[in-house]
């Protein structure tokens, strides 16, 4: 009996890696949304922390973590892909284990400070795990960049 035709397009990784401008233009991407995702969280962040006080944190926090869903987005898609062109090689890759264990981390740090209402609350646990956004944030886009050198 013959195989249906997939009713979709089905992804080739090795035709990424292959493409002379497939994965740079994936790279593009996910540098895109880590400038969404970032600029827009740190904004939060550091408003969490008392800066700019003359901001309306509800607003500003409306507007920018809608802005972090998008990047967010961006980068998972874009990741995922660049992944499956080079799954074997960045799975021994233990610069690239420790980012995606420091992603869990930060996405555990957002789900806990949402959850608890620290938007609302603004107290010293709500500072601490801001700045602790900030900081693993930073640790994240570090080791991203230190991937392909190790």
């Amino acid at each position: 009996m013959p195989v249906p035709a997939r009713p979709y397009p089905t992804m080739n990784p090795a035709a990424i890696a292959s493409h002379p401008w497939a994965y740079p233009a994936l790279e593009i991407v996910h540098l895109l949304g880590i400038a969404m995702l970032l600029g827009n969280l740190f904004l939060v962040e550091l408003r969490v922390l008392g800066l700019g006080q003359a901001v309306p944190l509800q607003p500003l926090a409306s507007l920018c973590l809608r802005l972090v869903a998008t990047g967010a987005l961006l980068c998972v898609v874009s990741g995922v892909l660049m992944f499956a062109s080079q799954a074997a090689e960045l799975l021994t890759n233990r610069i690239f284990t420790l980012k995606m264990l420091l992603l869990a981390v930060a996405a555990s740090n957002a789900v806990w400070f949402h959850l608890r209402g620290s938007l609302t609350r603004l107290d010293v646990t709500a500072r601490l795990s801001a700045l602790a956004a900030i900081l693993i944030w930073i640790a994240i886009v570090s080791l991203g960049r230190w991937i392909g050198y190790a």
